[in-house]
């Protein structure tokens, strides 16, 4: 049942990138948004079997409900201007491909190197999904979870190695389907990242045992030796 639920929410994110994608470009002859699709629809299906067979509970987490009862209303406002950040950014990058050209599309090279990150960030938010069960998609106490601090793996070297991969993904898509303009345009949808970190710091600070000596052991929340 937990696989179902998996792919149903992968076979959805997949309709709705296409969609975000496609429409405002109003044409389906887009062969680098089309390779995205099919390359990134692959790796969620991959990467929900692996989880649901040998990390149970982080997929679990990860499907729960966007809205709990313990969630800080700081979080809800947040996550919500995240989401609609990031759904405007992936609208803006169809329409300044195929109408605004606002900037001269990027070196194969280069655009070949942004396909790569994608992949490598996509590796990284898995990575971390696979190893911190508690990793849900909103903030909130998971006390009657058994919550445990996450000191090993990733979580070693930078507090939240997810959004560390959430970056090096947006940052790839952009750059793969030919958008400077929407990589200049980046840093107004992470900066509802960098709320989210201070918030679900403050909150794991109060709920989290440990967590206040991890973040003086542990220096860098999203890039090692930077920030």
């Amino acid at each position: 049942m937990l696989l179902i639920k998996g792919l149903l929410g992968v076979s959805v994110q997949i309709a709705l990138f296409a969609v975000l994608l496609f429409l405002p470009a109003g044409t389906l002859d887009w062969p680098r948004a089309m390779m995205f699709l099919v390359v990134y629809g692959f790796l969620l299906f991959v990467s929900t079997v692996v989880l649901a067979l040998w990390a149970p509970g982080s997929l679990e987490a990860r499907i729960t409900g966007p809205i709990d009862k313990t969630q800080p209303m700081a979080d809800r406002v947040i996550t919500a201007l995240l989401l609609i950040s990031f759904m405007a950014w992936f609208v803006f990058i169809p329409i300044d491909v195929f109408h605004l050209q606002l900037l001269a599309p990027p070196h194969f090279v280069v655009s070949l190197f942004g396909g790569a990150l994608f992949v490598i960030g996509f590796g990284i938010i898995i990575m971390s999904l696979y190893q911190n069960a508690f990793a849900a998609p909103i903030v909130k106490d998971q006390s009657e979870r058994g919550q445990v601090l996450i000191d090993t793996g990733l979580y070693a070297h930078i507090r939240h190695p997810m959004y560390c991969g959430l970056l090096f993904f947006l940052i790839g898509v952009a750059l793969w389907l030919e958008s400077y303009a929407s990589l200049l345009a980046l840093p107004f949808v992470f900066s509802f990242v960098i709320a989210r970190i201070f918030v679900e710091e403050r909150t794991l600070q109060e709920t989290l045992p440990g967590y206040v000596g991890y973040m003086a052991r542990l220096r860098y929340r999203l890039i090692p030796f930077i920030w």
